[in-house]
């Protein structure tokens, strides 16, 4: 079969290398504990926009100066592909559409090698300064500039006589925008808060629901079942519901708070201990039965803002508000996701992860659940605001704005 002109073009971690596990979970390892802390803060600097990617980059390789270059490079290859990254470039190739891997994150030699295992035509990545057969610390290369990306696409399209109807990028955070002009179709995987908003079609779940977008340029989202981890995963979200009863008739509210945020260090010491390859027996069983693909690869952080969310709610809010704001995340979020995921068509302009048949369903559930604590009016505002939240694209998670919202909203009305 001859080659398609149809150039689709990857960001590499998070699509089709587990988000952050390299530089945080692998290398870090190796220049000691306390690189592995500036690198999380560095991180947490980039995401609130304190630094740019090229100086959080440049700030991070520095820690890894000296370490042999072959040695770096095996610790990549200990990295597994995300799932279903063979299977969609295998059907991919198998249709004769060209492929490109760009990364502004790993170095060149490393999504070369990544290209060759599956099979993608094209692949850039940042150039790695060597000496002596160890890393000096230095990076460089257009990949790490404001519009580099956008720069490496551009020459591709250029040398290859495509244009950017001929173009279809599949990415999940903001470091990808600069390329959306160059490509008539965008997917966001598992996009953060400005691809959800810019994105033509955004995916969750499986790296294969992409397939029928980018393959047959649909006009909507496929719908996928509802499967087993996401029903134990959303169990357990609409479990929330509990807590204000356990407040109400077993133990006062400021100690469920305290025990729930016992709970979330220990959870957050379990997920680092499996990053590791270590399990916590409980923790991480229920962890692999409730994550998603992706979250089996990474540092899985809902759990945590869910957690943080009905914390928050406790110590924040008076009572009864307290107790009706974690019934919004719980009830109202929860059965957003159910219904929408299930009964879900419509998608809101702003936030194409969101369906509006799910944000009404959740805006029920809300209300009736509400109902149990506050009258009639806060439960209408409260739901109506925690929804509206929910189905945002903000750069914080929805575990933490709704109820921190609904709650604040309660609190105001008389």
């Amino acid at each position: 079969m001859a080659k398609a002109k149809r150039l689709i073009v990857f960001d590499v971690e998070g699509i089709l290398l587990p988000k952050r596990r390299y530089l945080l979970f692998v290398a870090a390892k190796k220049p000691g504990f306390w690189a592995f802390l500036k690198i999380i803060l560095l991180g947490l600097f980039y995401e609130v926009g304190l630094l740019s990617l090229e100086s959080t980059l440049r700030k991070i390789f520095k820690l890894f100066k000296g370490l042999s270059a072959d040695e770096f490079f095996q610790l990549y290859k200990m990295v597994p592909l995300m799932p279903s990254a063979e299977e969609v470039f295998k059907r991919l190739n198998e249709a004769g559409y060209r492929t490109a891997l760009i990364s502004s994150g790993l170095p060149k030699h490393f999504v070369e090698d990544l290209a060759t295992r599956l099979n993608a035509d094209f692949a850039f990545g940042l150039e790695l300064g060597v000496a002596n057969g160890h890393l000096t610390g230095e990076i460089r290369g257009d990949v790490l500039k404001p519009k580099g990306k956008a720069l490496v696409l551009k020459k591709i399209l250029e040398e290859e006589g495509l244009s950017s109807k001929d173009c279809v990028l599949v990415a999940d955070d903001r470091n990808n925008l600069p390329m959306f002009p160059l490509c008539e179709l965008k997917v966001g995987y598992n996009p953060d808060f400005l691809l959800s908003a810019k994105s033509d079609f955004a995916v969750k779940g499986n790296l294969s629901e992409v397939l029928p977008l980018v393959m047959e340029n649909a006009v909507k989202i496929p719908h996928a079942a509802f499967s087993k981890s996401e029903a134990i995963r959303e169990t357990i979200h609409m479990s929330g519901f509990l807590v204000p009863f356990v407040c109400m008739y077993l133990l006062d509210h400021y100690f469920v708070a305290l025990l729930i945020f016992l709970f979330t260090l220990l959870y957050v010491a379990s997920e680092f201990a499996r990053m590791e390859g270590t399990e916590f027996p409980i923790l991480c069983t229920l962890t692999k039965r409730a994550a998603t693909q992706s979250e089996l690869y990474e540092f899985a952080t809902n759990p945590i803002f869910f957690a943080l969310g009905i914390t928050f709610s406790l110590i924040l809010f008076p009572k009864p508000v307290n107790y009706a704001s974690i019934l919004i995340l719980a009830l109202g979020d929860g059965s957003a996701v159910i219904f929408g995921k299930k009964f879900g068509r419509t998608v809101f302009p702003l936030n194409k992860g969101k369906m509006v048949e799910g944000s009404v369903f959740g805006f029920l559930f809300a209300f009736m659940g509400t109902l149990i604590f506050v009258n009639p009016v806060k439960a209408l505002i409260g739901a109506a605001v925690g929804m509206l939240v929910e189905c945002l694209p903000l750069p914080i998670s929805d575990n933490i704005t709704v109820p921190l919202a609904s709650g604040l909203v309660m609190t105001i009305i008389p």
